[in-house]
């Protein structure tokens, strides 16, 4: 193996070979057949001493490479998307006659395609292990289409006609499917495309799962090491290249795109604590179950060998999905601006007619990324002193609040200048309630996953809110509820926390 420069910020650490050493041939690359097991080569004159607190023995071979410094921001949708929708525009090509059709389908099936995870990265790559799912999802699709076609056209000939071109576009589906496939895995073997993982547990499903990364590139992870609790007692156990307390400051170093959960010597809490710390949530997760010799329940069973593996969902909001999120924010706060214009003007005179203090109350707020904002509502009470703004947990019982104030804040309509402060980018619609910094401080120091919540924008509301969790209740609780929230963030969930928001405002259940 050619020697590689291994200083500064890239001085890369890599464990003691697993099994017989590998022939390893120029730029640190082996062939498929000969890449069992690749022993670290010896450090060269040029290699950096091993970093302070990191127990390795030797330069990793693929550190930096071409390939995963190339492929780092590539994902599987971005060759089977595109090729999917060129297949099914294919039919426009031969007769336009059916144009409204084709379109309405192939944006059917793309969705479709997408909320079956048929769009997902996957490990093991087989067209026949995806047919099913293409299958059926291409027939409901169709069948979609084609009862609509049946009601605007009467004529049979019609509709045979746009058959034909389902049909084909189906086809042609299934063709682009094994070529991508195809593509992709002949690209994973020559190492064109490759991620740099870290294996987390270094007992026996570790120990395999790092044998079949380091002998079979086919599953697209260039392995560079295990990371544990303790070291393993476990003859001929693998050897670490640092603790899961050393893994953040690991992934920086090794550049890990994929951490893949074995079996660790932690408990869950424990891991999942740092598995949220911020340059690990930026890695993809992927999980072998506990009871790994147990049947994969679901269409989409994955596996590396004979090691059932899944893809757990991210920790963060990022990439195409924030994107979403966002997009999503602003046209919910136009359209709600527009059409609750009335309900702010007689929001506006209520207020003026309460007292003349203004309008509008401003506070500092911290939002994404501990990053503070001014934050923008109604006035509901007399003014207080600044000390006492910022320090007042509760204010519920308070005498200054007036009829005109306590109704806002019962019903929440207080909070609808927030609607700017979602168009500004300093909150979203649906997320973790904004705190002041003293809180924040606080609360922090108390709880060990409440800052956590900070990776999302503040919302307008929340989950932990619509589920009771307002006003003198656990901060714990709304921690844990606002974490939920952004583990397992979906369009839907948003739909589902802002009518539960609307009926929350008929019933008055605000403070």
């Amino acid at each position: 193996m050619s020697s590689q420069s291994a200083t500064g910020e890239h001085t890369l650490l890599a464990a003691q070979p697993i099994g017989p050493p590998a022939r390893i041939v120029h730029d640190g690359e082996s062939t498929e057949e000969d890449a069992a097991d690749p022993g670290p080569p010896a450090a060269g004159p040029r290699a950096s001493p091993p970093r302070a607190g990191l127990d390795a023995t030797a330069v990793l071979p693929y550190a930096s490479s071409r390939a995963s410094r190339r492929t780092r921001g590539l994902r599987a949708w971005m060759i089977t998307a595109p090729a999917d929708l060129v297949a099914l525009l294919a039919p426009l090509l031969l007769s336009d006659r059916y144009w409204r059709g084709t379109l309405v389908m192939a944006g059917l099936t793309v969705a479709l395609f997408a909320g079956g995870g048929l769009y997902r990265a996957r490990r093991h790559m087989s067209l026949l292990d995806e047919l099913p799912s293409l299958g059926g999802r291409l027939l409901a699709a169709a069948a979609a289409v084609a009862m609509i076609a049946a009601l605007r056209h009467e004529s049979a000939e019609y509709v045979a006609g746009f058959m034909r071109g389902v049909a084909l576009a189906a086809g042609l589906v299934i063709v682009s499917r094994a070529v991508t496939r195809k593509l992709t895995v002949v690209a994973r073997k020559r190492r064109w495309v490759e991620h740099n993982a870290i294996v987390i547990g270094a007992g026996p499903v570790g120990g395999e799962l790092a044998r079949l990364l380091r002998r079979y590139p086919r599953y697209g992870l260039r392995f560079v090491g295990c990371v544990d609790a303790v070291a393993p007692q476990l003859p001929g156990g693998v050897p670490l290249i640092g603790t899961l307390e050393e893994l953040e400051q690991l992934v920086r170093l090794v550049e890990c795109e994929v951490l893949v959960i074995a079996d660790p010597s932690c408990p869950e809490s424990t891991l999942m604590e740092l598995l949220r710390r911020p340059a690990s949530a930026a890695c993809d997760l992927w999980a072998a179950p506990r009871l790994w010799g147990t049947r994969s329940i679901g269409g989409n069973a994955d596996h590396i060998g004979a090691i059932p593996i899944v893809k757990i969902g991210d920790t963060t909001l990022s990439g195409p999905r924030w994107a979403v999120k966002r997009a999503s924010d602003v046209v919910f706060a136009l359209v709600a601006l527009v059409l609750l214009s009335p309900v702010l003007l007689l929001c506006v005179l209520a207020t003026a007619l309460e007292g003349p203090r203004g309008i509008f109350f401003r506070q500092e707020r911290i939002g994404r990324h501990g990053r503070p904002f001014k934050l923008v509502k109604f006035r509901s009470m007399r003014p207080v002193d600044e000390q006492e703004s910022r320090t007042n947990w509760s204010i519920a019982h308070d005498q200054r609040v007036g009829p005109i104030g306590r109704f806002l804040r019962r019903t929440s309509l207080d909070e609808l200048p927030q609607l700017w402060n979602i168009l500004r980018g300093d909150m979203s619609v649906v997320g973790p309630r904004p705190e002041r910094p003293y809180f924040v401080e606080k609360f922090s120091a108390e709880y060990p996953h409440y800052a956590m919540r900070h990776r999302v924008p503040s919302g307008l509301t929340g989950l932990a809110q619509v589920s009771g969790l307002r006003g003198d209740t656990p901060i714990s609780d709304r921690a844990r509820f606002d974490n939920y929230y952004i583990e397992n963030w979906s369009l839907w969930l948003d739909v589902k926390v802002i009518l539960r928001t609307v009926a929350e405002v008929f019933r008055a259940g605000g403070r």
